[in-house]
């Protein structure tokens, strides 16, 4: 159906409840003094990434991934102990606890193995912010999202 819409709008709802897993991960571009932080939830039953952002270890960070998430309908969020969490979402929905977090830590794994540059020694860096962003974020979208480039031929 989707196919025969086109390029036209569509709104779409999201009916089902959603338990998230979020977390943030650590690297770094040109120097370690240049730190930046993946901040992403990732769909529990499935671990599926929902959204993602990048900024510093504060947690405005995790406001603008909370901006994003706003459309879904979250039933759970599974976190780590990071008071941040504790202080931005509802303790009603807030489970925090490694207990419930083993899937977005394991795509943490994948991520720092299948990008050189996100391994914690490394000689293989990004020397701009940007290009280590777009570095990342091509990953997400074409390995967990199954997204494909642009043909630029």
């Amino acid at each position: 159906m989707l196919k025969e819409l086109g390029d036209k709008e569509t709104d779409v709802t999201i009916c089902n409840a959603l338990a998230l897993e979020m977390d943030e991960m650590w690297s770094f571009y040109h120097d370690k003094k240049h730190q930046i932080w993946l901040w992403w939830a990732v769909e529990h039953s499935t671990n599926t990434p929902v959204a993602f952002t990048f900024g510093t270890r504060e947690h405005q960070y995790l406001d603008e991934l909370l901006k994003l998430l706003k459309p879904f309908n979250i039933k759970t969020v599974y976190t780590d102990n990071n008071f941040a969490y504790q202080n931005k979402i509802s303790p009603d929905i807030l489970i925090p606890g490694k207990k419930n977090t083993q899937k977005i830590e394991r795509n943490h794994l994948t991520l720092r193995t299948r990008i050189k540059r996100l391994a914690r020694k490394s000689i293989c860096f990004s020397k701009n912010k940007d290009i280590h962003q777009t570095v990342i974020a091509s990953f997400i979208n074409i390995f967990f999202w199954r997204r494909k480039l642009p043909d630029f031929n």
